[in-house]
């Protein structure tokens, strides 16, 4: 008796995955027929899908790794050192981080600390001038991808129909109606696709654009801090007491 419920629960185990497998390789067909039945630039369209995947992971890498900083407890740490008279700790603290905006920006009002408040406010703000491209680079170029990714697909769209149309005069009319409905396959094929690249574009630049202004927002803000505390410091208006009373 066990034996035949051991069958039977194998047989279900059979059918209940024959149908996923069937799905999957349905779903593998389909993505290469859809792009075999949207000719050839469909192709042309995967190389700007390839373009915008770079520009997109790039920038996720650069932002979120490279650039990334704490910006809190890094400037707490260098609050300490300037009010405890370490200003040389400071700058080697942000070259623990030689990547992150931030730090190139305070490290550049650190090194002038000692020239004045007209020096240390020239040296930040050169410093931020030269970091925010850095920051902003090749966001702006997922924009024309998206407008490049749609154009294509229209110029595919437009081809196949031509294409289609012109043979429609050559060929017997048992076989129009075929030839019709491949043509009219191929033409939203590509408006398809490109569309759907264009929208991928459309959301990373929007995901990237709002990310790298918060980051520059943040390096303006915290250099503005720093900016305020190496004039308080050098007018003796802070002091290491000070700042152990007020934390």
């Amino acid at each position: 008796m066990s034996a035949s419920m051991m069958v039977h629960h194998l047989l279900d185990v059979v059918l209940t995955a024959e149908p996923a497998h069937a799905a999957e390789g349905s779903f593998k067909d389909s993505l290469v027929a859809f792009f075999k039945e949207g000719g050839t630039f469909m192709f042309v369209n995967i190389f700007w899908l390839a373009c915008a995947l770079a520009v997109t992971v790039e920038r996720v890498v650069t932002l979120m790794f490279r650039y990334n900083l704490n910006a809190g407890p890094f400037m707490e740490q260098i609050t300490k050192l300037v009010l405890t008279g370490n200003p040389d700790r400071a700058v080697k603290l942000c070259g623990a981080a030689p990547n992150a905006p931030l730090a190139k920006v305070v490290r550049a009002g650190l090194t002038r600390a000692n020239r004045g408040e007209v020096e240390v406010a020239k040296a930040i703000e050169e410093s931020i001038l030269e970091q925010t491209p850095h920051i902003s680079a090749r966001i702006q170029w997922l924009w024309s991808l998206a407008n490049i990714a749609t154009l294509f697909g229209l110029i595919g769209t437009i081809i196949g129909l031509i294409g289609t149309f012109k043979s429609l005069g050559n060929v017997p009319a048992d076989q129009k109606q075929a030839l019709l409905s491949k043509g009219i396959s191929e033409a939203m094929n590509n408006t398809a696709f490109g569309l759907g690249i264009a929208v991928t574009c459309i959301i990373a630049h929007l995901f990237l654009t709002a990310y790298a202004r918060r980051m520059i927002e943040v390096v303006e803000l915290n250099a503005m801090k720093l900016e305020n505390l190496l004039a308080r410091r050098a007018a003796g208006e802070t002091s290491a007491m000070d700042f152990e009373k007020a934390s």
